[in-house]
């Protein structure tokens, strides 16, 4: 794998600004919405199923998948919903905020494209309260689409703000909040798919998983699949954070190593001092030894090494960390905002 970036989410951003409509449009914005529109519900689904995307929130479960779980309008006659989980807090990632901030219109793109597989008319993006900038970015996108009904269709897009809980991040407790309720995970099943918000069929999907379709449905399925590795095709926008010299959001290609993003693309260890730890893909992953990192990043070699991509946050520890000190600041973390939220995590499950 090459250690440069490739960009595929993030085209454009490094010569135009993005956030404009006209911008946009100018290097074929809102095309693949407009090729989406010519397929079948059915045949967008079946093109996303042959790209081989899996969801880039975490639990990495394969989109087109999820989207076929979701009856038919003939089959339920309720409202179908498209939910965005933006509410990115996991310590580590920030990578939504800048898909958000720098490409609003290809996440509102491949919003508009989901709604179309699901036969959906409403879309709600759930974006994290303190995202006070990606908020005001993404109003300013929708208020362009207003004016044009050629682009947005009979589709409705809300744009709704967390308070700052990071449980809501897990997908149902998200659609609790979204109906107004306490944020707390329900017991599944039933799965949103079949009942979601309001008891009505919805997908849930992360910001970078939507800002994705555009891409796919422009080159094909088959075609995207064919970057990356097996059961991590595609691209991957990554956080950079802790001890490098140049912390950020990188896209690569699913299969780069773990080194090549520290050192090549986040420029190495500041001092040239030793990596002692990775944390790769956000908090609630297994950390890594420093001599562990010549190790693809992509699910199936993290699997090995019994950890995962997560939530794509790289955090570089340098050697005057202290892993007990590190372990403390996590487990208070969770402490405070995850254990005891869920009933089985609270109550037991026996």
């Amino acid at each position: 794998m090459a250690s440069e970036q490739r960009l595929i989410v993030m085209a454009g951003t490094d010569e135009r600004d993005l956030t404009r409509l006209a911008e946009y449009e100018a290097i074929d914005g809102y095309s693949a919405l407009q090729k989406a529109r010519g397929m079948t519900p059915q045949a967008v689904i079946d093109d996303v199923i042959a790209s081989e995307l899996r969801g880039r929130g975490g639990a990495f479960f394969p989109t087109g998948r999820k989207w076929s779980f979701v009856p038919k309008p003939e089959q339920n006659p309720n409202p179908h919903y498209v939910v965005v989980n933006a509410d990115e807090s996991e310590p580590g990632s920030f990578k939504d905020n800048e898909i958000m901030s720098r490409v609003p219109h290809r996440f509102l793109e491949g919003c508009l494209i989901a709604a179309h597989a699901i036969e959906s008319k409403n879309v709600f993006v759930y974006i994290r309260g303190e995202y006070t900038g990606p908020y005001e970015i993404l109003l300013a996108a929708l208020k362009e689409l207003e004016g044009r009904p050629d682009l947005r269709g009979d589709v409705t897009i809300v744009l709704h703000r967390g308070a700052g809980a990071y449980i809501c991040g897990e997908e149902t407790a998200l659609l609790e909040s979204l109906e107004g309720k306490r944020g707390q995970p329900r017991t599944k099943p039933p799965f949103p798919a079949g009942q979601g918000l309001y008891a009505s069929p919805t997908v849930v999907n992360n910001v970078e998983t939507l800002a994705t379709l555009p891409p796919i449905i422009e080159m094909g399925g088959a075609e995207y699949a064919k970057l990356g590795v097996p059961d991590s095709r595609g691209t991957r926008v990554v956080s950079i954070s802790g001890h490098v010299e140049r912390p950020g959001n990188y896209e690569i290609e699913n299969g780069t190593s773990l080194r090549e993003l520290i050192y090549d693309l986040g420029g190495g260890i500041p001092g040239g001092r030793d990596l002692k730890a990775v944390i790769p893909g956000g908090s609630s992953t297994v950390i890594l030894k420093g001599d562990e990192i010549d190790v693809g990043y992509d699910f199936n070699s993290l699997l090995k090494l019994n950890t995962a991509m997560g939530s794509a946050g790289v955090v570089a520890l340098d050697d005057r960390c202290c892993m007990v000190q590190l372990g403390i600041r996590i487990s208070e973390f969770y402490e405070h905002e995850s254990c005891g939220k869920c009933t089985p995590c609270r109550e037991g499950t026996r």
